[in-house]
């Protein structure tokens, strides 16, 4: 996983279809005339280092019409400068295919955020705090929310969840992520 500062050494990406494709040229090709490298030198036609796909094994779905969830999103991406956390909007393809792949129903209106970690997908408070594991300190320590009985913690989530629109607004078109983000969602 590479980190904010990190990023910035590599090539940026253009992703088409699940497949990160550098928008700079490849390195140029091996010559007879090179030397070989010498001992603890490193070769001048390697090519260049790419950063690692973010993984797919733990992907936040959210509701991409909702002010509210799109913060929340944008929240996550803040604390999360590793990557570890992977994001698609419910109403997307791959959000479909996730809820199917996990026995989930497709939302006609989405109104639950879906945490999918390692195989397994958590719903409501579950899917928050279990997304905070994997932020930087100290938000990684609203884990410390499991100690709430879930009932109560899921009646606060929905009691959110259904009034979201009327409080933080709706937008008629999902959230489209700059290019240095666009890896980290899935199409």
């Amino acid at each position: 996983m590479i980190g904010a500062r990190e990023r910035s050494r590599f090539p940026a990406a253009e992703v088409h279809g699940r497949i990160p494709v550098s928008t700079h040229p490849a390195p140029p090709e091996p010559s007879a005339a090179l030397e070989p490298p010498r001992a603890g030198q490193a070769c001048a036609c390697a090519p260049a280092a790419r950063p690692a796909a973010p993984p797919r094994d733990r992907v936040v779905l959210f509701d991409g019409h909702c002010n509210f969830c799109n913060a929340t999103v944008n929240f996550l991406i803040d604390r999360d400068p590793a990557g570890r956390i992977s994001f698609a909007a419910l109403q997307s393809e791959a959000g479909r295919r996730l809820l199917a792949d996990h026995g989930l129903p497709v939302p006609d209106v989405p109104d639950t955020m879906v945490f999918v970690d390692a195989g397994r997908a958590l719903v409501r408070s579950d899917a928050a705090l279990a997304a905070a594991k994997y932020l930087r300190f100290p938000w990684w320590l609203a884990r410390v929310g499991l100690v709430v009985p879930r009932v109560v913690r899921d009646a606060v989530y929905r009691l959110v969840a259904r009034n979201r629109y009327r409080w933080f607004g709706r937008t008629e078109a999902c959230r489209l992520p700059t290019p240095d983000l666009r890896a980290r969602f899935l199409d």
